[in-house]
C-alpha cells in the first residue's frame, strides 16, 4: 500500500502502542496528584491532559530526534539491520513492560523502559562494548535523585504552606495575604518548565537571564490573577469547621495550573520514547549504504502517532495509575496535591539545568512521598512504596530481557 516497506507499517504500528503505553502509566503521574485531591474528577483529568499532551507532543515534539535515545550505544558499531530489528524490539518491549506495570498500578519511567531495552538488543546485536555504560549509570542512579529531590522539596513547600496558612489562627486571612504570591511562584516555574522543557524543540533556546525574565513577567500576569482570584474567595462562612474549604479551593486552581504545564512538558519530551525508535526504523529503511546518522528526522505524521498514541492509553489504562499515585501512596488534599505537583515542576526545572538525568514518573512520586512524610511516617502506605521503588529496579532488567527476544523474534520475521 503506498509502496511503503512492511517494516515501517510494523513500526507506526508499534510506535502507537509504545505511545499508548506511555498515555497509560506514565502521563497519569502528571495528573494523579489532582485526581487523588479531589482537584479534578477522573474525566476531568482525561480531557485536560488529552490536550495538553497532545499539544506538547504535537506542537513541540521535535524535529530531529537521537537515532538511538540518549546517546546509549554506539552507532559506529551498529549495522543498519540491527538498528531495525533492535528499534523494532525496544518498542515492542518496552511497551509490553508498560503495560504490565498498568495492569498492576505501578508507575514505572518510560524513559527508563525503552533505554533499558536499547541496552538489551545492543549487547546481543553488537556486544557489550556497544553500550555507553556510564549513561545506565546515571540512570542507575536517579533512581536515587529523581525522588529525593522532588520529595525534600515538597516537603519543604507543605510544611511552609501548612505552617503560615493552614495552621495560621486566621487561614482565610493568610491565603488572601499571600495567595497572589502562591500564583506569583506558580506562574514562574510554570514559565521555567516551558522555556526549558517544554519549547526546547522549537528551537526556543533561551539563555538563563533570558528565560527568567521571561518567566518572571509570566509571574507577574499570575500575581494580578491571583489578587483577583483571592479577593473572591468567600469569608462570610461563620462556620469555623469550614474554614478550610474556601483555603482549598484557591489550591485548586494552583494545583491544576501546575499539572497543566507537567502534562505540556512532558507531552513533548517524552512523546520521542515512542517516535525516536520511529524515525530511527524510517531513516534506515529509506536511506542508501549502511551508514547511520545520529540524528534523525521527525514527520509530522510521527508527531500524530505518537500524540494520538498517548492519549487513547490515557483515556483507557490511565485511571489505574492515577489511583496509585493520588490515592494509594498519601492521602492527598488539594493543598497536598499543589506542593506535590509544584515540588515536582521545581525539581524538573532545576535537574534539567545542573544536568542531572531525572524521570517524571520517579520526581512524583517522590514529592507525593514528601508531602506524606510531613505528616508523619504513619501517613505513607509503606506497602505500596516498596512495591514501587521494586518496580523501578525491575524496569531496567526486565526491558532488557525482552528486547532480546524480540530482537531475535524480529530478526528471524524479517531476515
Amino acid at each position: 500500500m503506498l509502496n511503503i516497506p512492511f517494516e515501517i507499517w510494523l513500526a507506526g504500528a508499534l510506535a502507537l502502542y509504545m505511545a499508548w503505553g506511555i498515555g497509560a502509566n506514565d502521563v497519569a503521574n502528571a495528573m494523579g496528584t489532582s485526581v487523588g485531591s479531589g482537584a479534578l474528577t477522573v474525566t476531568g483529568a482525561i480531557l485536560v491532559a488529552a490536550v495538553l499532551e497532545f499539544s506538547g507532543a504535537f506542537l513541540a515534539g521535535g524535529h530531529v530526534t537521537d537515532t538511538v535515545r540518549k546517546g546509549m550505544l554506539d552507532m559506529d558499531l551498529i549495522s543498519q539491520d540491527a538498528l531495525i530489528h533492535g528499534m523494532l524490539a525496544a518498542l515492542a518491549s518496552a511497551a509490553t513492560l508498560l503495560v504490565g506495570a498498568t495492569r498492576l498500578g505501578l508507575p514505572v519511567s518510560t524513559t527508563h523502559s525503552i533505554v533499558g531495552a536499547i541496552v538489551g538488543f545492543g549487547a546481543v546485536a553488537v556486544g557489550p562494548e556497544a553500550v555507553n555504560w556510564p549513561k545506565v549509570g546515571q540512570i542507575v542512579a536517579s533512581w536515587v535523585t529523581s525522588p529525593l529531590l522532588s520529595g525534600v522539596m515538597a516537603f519543604m513547600i507543605f510544611h511552609l504552606t501548612r505552617s503560615v496558612i493552614l495552621d495560621a489562627d486566621d487561614p482565610l486571612k493568610q491565603i488572601k495575604k499571600l495567595g497572589p504570591f502562591a500564583f506569583f511562584f506558580v506562574f514562574f516555574i510554570v514559565g521555567l518548565v516551558t522555556f526549558f522543557k517544554g519549547l526546547k524543540n522549537l528551537n526556543l533556546d533561551l539563555d538563563l537571564p533570558q528565560a527568567m525574565m521571561a518567566s518572571a513577567g509570566l509571574g507577574l500576569l499570575g500575581l494580578l490573577i491571583g489578587y483577583w482570584f483571592v479577593r473572591r474567595v468567600d469569608t462570610d462562612d461563620p462556620e469555623k469547621g469550614q474554614r478550610f474549604s474556601s483555603v482549598e479551593r484557591v489550591f485548586v486552581v494552583l494545583q491544576i495550573l501546575t499539572a497543566c504545564a507537567v502534562a505540556f512538558a512532558h507531552g513533548s519530551n517524552d512523546v520521542a520514547n515512542a517516535i525516536g525508535p520511529l524515525a530511527a526504523i524510517v531513516e534506515a529503511v529509506n536511506q542508501a549504504g549502511d551508514v547511520i546518522d545520529k540524528k534523525a528526522a521527525v514527520e509530522p505524521w510521527m508527531l500524530a502517532v505518537g500524540g494520538l498514541g498517548i492519549v487513547v492509553g490515557l483515556a483507557t489504562w490511565g485511571y489505574k495509575v492515577m489511583e496509585t499515585v493520588g490515592k494509594k501512596i498519601t492521602e492527598l488534599t488539594p493543598s497536598r496535591g499543589f506542593a506535590a505537583e509544584l515540588a515536582a515542576a521545581t525539581t524538573i526545572v532545576l535537574a534539567s539545568r545542573m544536568g542531572i538525568p531525572v524521570s517524571t514518573t520517579h520526581t512524583l512520586v517522590g514529592a507525593v512521598l514528601g508531602v506524606g512524610m510531613a505528616r508523619g511516617i504513619g501517613a505513607v502506605d509503606l506497602r505500596v512504596v516498596g512495591s514501587i521503588i521494586v518496580s523501578w529496579v525491575a524496569t531496567l532488567p526486565i526491558a532488557a530481557g525482552l528486547s532480546i527476544f524480540f530482537y531475535y523474534f524480529f530478526k528471524g520475521l524479517l531476515s
